[in-house]
């Protein structure tokens, strides 16, 4: 039986999940080591084949049925039909189904940047007659259009391209054919993989990672990102390269934090949870006066008191924050409990005991009986001791 973890956004499904072994075996998706065939593997970080197969088959029925459903309506513009699908659509679609989280392929990026390149390309034919001239002008200014509306898509230089040597059927749509079809197979295209998406339990829109805040309502910085590297060194870092990545610098901030957790918990990760939790827990039952509450956390001096049924199974905890509202009874006051099993990495007690609300992890078994607590002194005492060298 899996405990469910009650925990803020970003780290709740992570925090209980047991980590994967680092001598696992490599993804088909990952460079050879020993670099023989390395110009042959994708630079894409955590790529794998599942993920490859999932962005085929979203590709698959999100230009099938963008067609189809563009072909209900019939476009045509002074006797001349427009085409069903544009080209520029199969490059988004590249972008949206295996790279959902890139900036790039935000729907903003795909609706904006496509339509708004087919725009410049339409005005710049129309102003410039030399077609080679033209093509370049286009996707230059497509691409200064393109940043300045944050919309940028590396398929729009092909909007812009297509609409300057689209041949009559474009040329004589004109600005039309800026929305229909470019603007239709766009957002037809972006309600598809939204819903794929969705479907295939893949996050779309991407949504940044949330960098944790300070819950005590002052100006200092959260514990877990008080000390470290700050998003100005990022800032400074990318400057240095002086490249241009395609990642959300919140992203980046949270996958180096991660990078940093992971690196130390391969140094703790002998340490479980049932090697530092105290096993004589002052507890109450869910039928216990809340003054009775209050008495034991004081008369202990401690800061939380897990709540437990008559089967000894936790359903709460309740500390002085808890208390200070009105009610009589234990189980009028009750706030959810974090818990873990006492297998579990006590590395993995980190993020909820330096999130600012979590003062201790209850442990439980299999069944969510109460077997012990971790408090925020029980990790940090564990972790001040130095690992042995393996």
């Amino acid at each position: 039986m899996k405990i469910t973890v009650k925990s803020p956004a970003g780290i709740r499904a992570s925090l209980l999940r047991k980590p994967r072994s680092v001598s696992a075996k490599p993804s088909p998706f990952q460079p050879s080591p020993s670099g023989r065939v390395r110009f042959f593997a994708p630079v894409l970080s955590g790529a794998t084949l599942l993920d490859r197969l999932i962005a085929c088959g979203g590709a698959l029925i999100g230009i099938g049925l963008t067609g189809y459903l563009c072909s209900l309506i019939e476009f045509h513009n002074a006797g001349i039909n427009l085409p069903l699908l544009v080209a520029p659509v199969g490059a988004s679609a590249v972008l949206l189904f295996a790279v959902p989280a890139s900036p790039l392929a935000q729907p903003w990026s795909i609706i904006g940047g496509n339509i708004i390149s087919a725009l410049v390309g339409v005005s710049v034919g129309r102003i410039i007659h030399d077609p080679t001239t033209a093509a370049a002008l286009a996707v230059a200014l497509a691409i200064g259009a393109m940043s300045l509306a944050r919309c940028l898509h590396p398929p729009g230089g092909a909007a812009a391209l297509t609409a300057v040597l689209g041949g009559p059927a474009i040329t004589s749509a004109g600005f039309t054919f800026a929305f229909v079809p470019m603007g239709l197979n766009c957002f037809v295209l972006v309600g598809l993989g939204w819903l794929f998406h969705k479907l295939s339990r893949h996050s779309y829109p991407h949504k940044p990672s949330v960098i944790a805040v300070n819950t005590h309502g002052t100006r200092d910085r959260p514990a877990p990102i008080r000390v470290g590297f700050q998003a100005e060194d990022i800032s400074g870092a990318l400057a240095d390269f002086g490249e241009t990545y395609d990642i959300n610098p919140d992203d980046l901030d949270h996958l180096l934090r991660r990078i940093e957790m992971r690196a130390f918990e391969r140094t703790h990760n002998n340490l479980i949870c049932a090697d530092i939790m105290s096993r004589d827990v002052i507890h109450v039952d869910k039928n216990t006066k809340s003054q009775t509450a209050r008495s034991l956390l004081l008369d202990h001096d401690v800061r939380t008191l897990p709540v437990i049924d008559d089967h000894r199974r936790v359903i709460g905890i309740i500390g002085l924050r808890e208390l200070s509202r009105l009610g009589e009874m234990v189980s009028d006051l009750i706030a959810d409990a974090e818990v873990t099993l006492p297998d579990q990495p006590a590395f993995n007690l980190v993020a909820p005991l330096t999130n600012g609300r979590n003062h201790a992890v209850i442990v439980v078994d299999q069944n969510h009986r109460l077997l012990g607590i971790v408090t925020q002194t029980d990790l940090l005492a564990a972790l001040a001791i130095s690992p042995r060298p393996r």
